[in-house]
């Protein structure tokens, strides 16, 4: 198959290139020479170890900046780099990334230039590997990607073939192409949700038994935070009615706080009025205690009976009084028969789309790092393998502009 030949760049992007010690450091002058040709102004870190495949020289003469290997070096022009460094970039790609600086990247080690770079950058990551297939392949390399993976980083995943140590399989560092077309793909992204305020639900609800006790459930809040995340990049203005989360809130998200499903149905009844996509993707308990205790209940029987209500149906109200062409995206987090239950809860509930998910899996359920998901429409079905919920946030809203243009 070709090598999909690069575009591009919109306009003129920062990118860092972190360069680290394996044979497959020479190929890491294509990339960068790749990134110039698509526009980009590419600025090189190298580890010390890279320095012995190839020198800083070539790298600071082909990008035409200092190349930065040490922070503390005397011919270093900036003495706080790693900060200025990672947040004036629009993108830090890793090629060749080694095992040794994948685990200090997954376990938040910073003990040199590169690594300090990772954990101050708040632009995308993008990670090529390169390594021993062995290596690759032992769990400790493997519990190390899966991480940064649920973290968010990209990966251009490495080629199978012969390497240098002779060894035969996957391992070797994709072709420089590749890797500067999933980089140009991440930098032109775009602002495809631009004009959209999108209103999304997040976290779990709690209802109160009395004073101290309440029912509710496991759910984090990771899912509809990445999602917020990830359409504010698109250019969408986002309002978060949030319950309780123990996920961390991104940055430029309005929230507002709800605490009960009731509270919920109240704050989504008053916000949804400017909306033009809502998504729910809140745990909201289904039913209540249909009296609450004004003081904490004794133990003085051996059980209790509890009698329940049913809480509002925030989603069904939504979609019953949408307007102006709102978009209304459902979650179905099931146990059993998943793709067929959350089918009917798009049909019974009159959605645009609904995710859905097996909430037993270790890796798709509450408070998971990853989700697998399957988005459905009216007429069509996506099924995604394990992502980040991250990714998984994009390809919702993938779905949600597909909606917005048919």
């Amino acid at each position: 198959m070709s090598s999909p030949e690069p575009q591009a760049s919109l306009s003129v992007s920062n990118v860092a290139l972190g360069v680290c010690g394996g044979i497959a450091a020479y190929k890491a002058v294509e990339v960068l020479r790749g990134l110039q040709k698509a526009g980009c102004n590419v600025r090189v870190a190298m580890t010390k170890r890279a320095c012995e495949f190839v020198t800083p020289l070539t790298f600071r003469a082909l990008s035409g900046h200092h190349v930065v290997v040490d922070d503390y070096a005397p011919d270093n022009p900036d003495p706080i780099a790693h900060i200025t460094f990672s947040q004036t970039i629009d993108l830090l790609i890793v090629a060749p990334a080694t095992a040794n600086t994948i685990a200090k990247f997954a376990n938040g080690v910073a003990d040199d230039f590169l690594s300090s770079t990772y954990l101050a950058c708040t632009a995308p990551v993008l990670i090529a590997p390169a390594m021993n297939t062995t290596m690759l392949e032992h769990p400790a390399t493997q519990r190390n990607l899966e991480r940064l993976l649920a973290d968010g980083v990209h990966f251009v995943e490495p080629d199978a073939g012969e390497m240098a140590c002779g060894t035969i399989g996957p391992g070797r560092l994709s072709e420089p192409e590749q890797i500067v077309a999933a980089a140009l793909q991440i930098l032109n992204a775009k602002k495809d949700l631009s004009g959209e305020r999108l209103l999304i639900t997040v976290g779990a609800t709690r209802e109160e038994i009395d004073p101290v006790r309440f029912i509710s459930n496991r759910s984090s809040g990771r899912m509809g935070f990445a999602l917020a995340e990830a359409a504010l990049k698109r250019g969408a203005d986002v309002t978060v009615v949030t319950g309780v989360t123990t996920a961390v809130v991104p940055r430029g998200v309005r929230i507002v706080n709800a605490l009960s499903a009731e509270e919920m149905s109240q704050a989504v009844a008053r916000e949804s009025a400017g909306a033009s996509v809502f998504i729910g993707a809140a745990a909201i308990a289904d039913y209540r205690p249909a009296q609450r205790a004004e003081q904490k209940i004794k133990k003085s029987n051996d059980s209790i009976t509890l009698t329940l209500e049913r809480t509002p149906d925030v989603l069904s109200q939504v979609a019953a009084s949408r307007s102006n062409g709102m978009l209304v995206i459902g979650f179905a987090a099931e146990t059993e028969n998943v793709v067929e239950n959350a089918r009917e809860k798009l049909r019974k509930k009159k959605l645009d789309a609904i995710v859905a998910n097996d909430v037993t899996r270790a890796d798709s359920g509450f408070d998971a790092a990853t989700n697998a998901i399957t988005i459905i429409t009216g007429d069509e079905e996506f099924e995604w393998p394990v992502l980040s919920k991250r990714d998984a946030a994009d390809r919702i809203l993938d779905a949600i502009v597909k909606l917005r243009s048919s």
